[in-house]
């Protein structure tokens, strides 16, 4: 076990959090460089696209569709046109664990690339592998399009557990933001014979709309992902269905439902809009959820960089789950 998970766990609760002065500094930084009006641009595009022109919104999504480094250590290799599998180089050992990682962006951007720095980390660490998942994106393909894209991947790794040499009882599935939404709605609907493992998640989505909660109120506004964006996220993915639709506000289901959740870590950033949901989220899963908090940090430091020690420790926690949990 890493240092920092051991010391985190020393404690036994089910939530904790970890300090760090320079996840602060960090943070405050990264908001100072974001564009001024990137959201707002952002926002324009995702209402023309729900409008049916996504022509503003296609711009969007390349821009942020930037390949990511591959260490000398790491293959990425595409299996078809929607799974990319990151692993160690020349790995011929154990089964590995496998990470099956959905991507944040609201449901309506992101890609494997904007999530590749961190399954790159992941799969350089030598004990795991990582399955990333180019789900299909909102407006034009809504709810329940991503979801089944993502339910599928997971069918995939099962599946063919032997070819991709993993273990097929160690297959975690996890996510950040609207990635980590997925990911608990594709443990709600798995198999009973079939679940995840585990599940990872990172300042997961639980509710589809705004929840009132102190965190939205407070950090809607300037923190990485104002509250403007992220009921067009919502909107874009209901496409004017039920946002109360448990398979999308997962945290709306209740406690017996969420007990049966595999065991679950779940990361928070404590300057976050969506803190609230996932702490709410967590102490509804009767034990199942072990949240840790970040205070200091703020939204997006999984998949853009600028938040390299919230980062680094999200790094070194993702992987001590996967191998030490057993």
């Amino acid at each position: 076990m890493c240092a920092l998970a051991a010391a985190l766990y020393a404690s036994g609760d089910a939530s904790v959090s970890l300090r760090d002065s320079a996840m602060r500094v960090e943070a405050d930084r990264f908001l100072q460089g974001l564009p001024p009006d990137m959201q707002q641009r952002q926002v324009a595009a995702i209402r023309d696209a729900i409008a049916g022109d996504c022509s503003a919104l296609e711009q969007v999504r390349q821009a942020r569709n930037h390949p990511p480094a591959i260490s000398p250590d790491v293959t990425a290799k595409m299996l078809n046109d929607r799974l990319c599998l990151f692993e160690p180089k020349d790995y011929t050992g154990e089964p590995l664990p496998l990470l099956v990682y959905l991507h944040g962006g609201g449901w309506t951007f992101g890609s494997i690339n904007s999530c590749g720095r961190f399954c790159n980390e992941l799969a350089a660490s030598g004990l795991v592998k990582v399955l990333a998942v180019d789900y299909r994106l909102a407006p034009e393909n809504p709810f329940p399009c991503g979801l089944n894209d993502c339910i599928e991947a997971f069918d995939y790794a099962v599946a063919n557990s032997a070819s991709l040499n993993i273990d097929p009882h160690r297959i975690t599935v996890g996510g950040d933001s609207s990635g980590g939404n997925l990911a608990i709605a594709v443990a709600l609907t798995a198999r009973r014979d079939i679940m995840p493992h585990s599940l990872l998640l990172f300042y997961p989505v639980t509710k589809a709309f705004d929840d009132n909660s102190r965190s939205w109120r407070d950090y809607g506004i300037g923190y990485g992902l104002d509250a403007e964006i992220m009921e067009e996220f919502n909107r874009a993915y209901t496409a004017g269905g039920d946002a109360a639709d448990t398979r999308i506000s997962v945290g709306l289901c209740d406690e017996k439902v969420l007990g049966q959740l595999p065991p679950t870590l779940l990361v928070a950033a404590g300057r976050d809009i969506l803190c609230d949901q996932g702490k709410e989220f967590a102490a509804k899963a009767a034990g199942r959820v072990r949240r840790i908090e970040f205070p200091e940090a703020v939204h997006l430091f999984i998949t853009v960089p600028g938040q390299e020690t919230a980062f680094r420790n999200a790094v070194a926690l993702a992987v001590d789950f996967m191998v030490n949990d057993k």
